[in-house]
């Protein structure tokens, strides 16, 4: 059975996270990145690059970790002139739903990178934008496009998803702020190093999978529904300090999922190994009204020691 650290993990690794993480002070969305995320978001991932170069934690958990699709995103904005670890502050990464219920991802890049220079590398490469409106498209490298959405911040993913999000951005589609459920939670969370939501749907599979058999019994599908989404906060700063708050419709919803993660946290010590122990033991799964919250903490060595555990190898592949 998997359980609270297997939810950590698994959290971290595959379910609602792609990411990482530094010890800076982070920047909520500017107005420029926040006016492309559209209302039907399915998960919206926020990344302090400015300092991740300065946690070893962090470092090492990106590169056991890093999604295909993150290292096909850091590849492109190479190709144009872009070096995400020292040009780039903040990389944003939104999930979203078409009107055909089909996923689509765009990334969003902000940071110290001119607008001047890496047109004129795109014009050196001879490649030449198309036109959408008033914006103007180029072409990236792994079949991606890009377009700045201001002079320090730019747009970029596969071309039908870009568009899509620039349809959102001109009102032709709804925006996030018009979603209560993810802007609210967005609010409450976009102020750290790395900060994540996600809606209900993907909250309910994620919890499905970090809870694993206990997920199976009647107490979770009768409260899966009940599960309108979850945000999350992590930094490296002082060790790892990770914060998950899933939020229910009532607090007996959030109350019965505390107790089923508490129960396979005590089920799943028993045959732990020493690392993954370690990591029970800094956990803490508490429910407040109606939102289930979870934290855990370790030290850099502690955490280092989990990440090369056969439970960790298992969940964050």
């Amino acid at each position: 059975m998997k359980t609270v650290n297997a939810c950590l993990v698994c959290l971290l690794s595959c379910g609602m996270l792609a990411a990482f993480c530094a010890s800076a002070n982070a920047m909520p969305l500017n107005s420029s990145a926040r006016a492309v995320v559209p209302a039907d978001l399915q998960q919206l991932i926020s990344v302090d690059y400015r300092a991740l170069k300065d946690s070893d934690t962090a470092m090492k958990l990106k590169q056991q970790v890093l999604p295909e699709n993150l290292k096909e995103f850091e590849s492109a904005l190479k190709g144009i002139g872009i070096d995400p670890d020292k040009d780039v502050d903040t990389l944003s990464f939104a999930s979203f739903r078409t009107p055909k219920q089909a996923i689509k991802s765009v990334g969003v890049a902000a940071g110290a990178f001119s607008m001047k220079t890496v047109l004129k590398k795109l014009t050196a490469q001879k490649i030449k934008p198309t036109k959408y409106r008033t914006s103007n498209i180029y072409a990236m490298d792994g079949g991606m496009v890009m377009t700045f959405l201001d002079d320090s911040t730019l747009l970029f993913g596969e071309s039908s998803a870009v568009k899509f999000a620039l349809d959102t951005r001109d009102g032709e589609i709804l925006n996030v702020d018009t979603n209560s459920t993810m802007s609210d939670m967005m609010s409450d969370v976009d102020s750290a190093p790395v900060w994540s939501i996600l809606d209900q749907q993907g909250t309910q599979n994620v919890m499905r999978s970090a809870l694993g058999d206990a997920a199976k019994i009647a107490d979770y599908d009768t409260i899966k529904k009940r599960l309108l989404g979850s945000r999350y906060t992590l930094s490296f700063t002082s060790g790892v300090n990770f914060d998950l708050t899933v939020v229910a419709s009532d607090s007996i919803s959030a109350a019965t999922l505390s107790s089923l993660v508490k129960a396979g946290l005590i089920y799943k010590k028993m045959s732990a190994t020493a690392p993954e122990k370690v990591a029970m033991d800094n956990t803490s799964v508490d429910s407040d009204g109606a939102n289930v919250q979870f934290h855990f903490k370790s030290s850099d060595q502690q955490f280092q020691s989990l990440m090369h555990s056969e439970l960790f190898a298992a969940v964050s592949h």
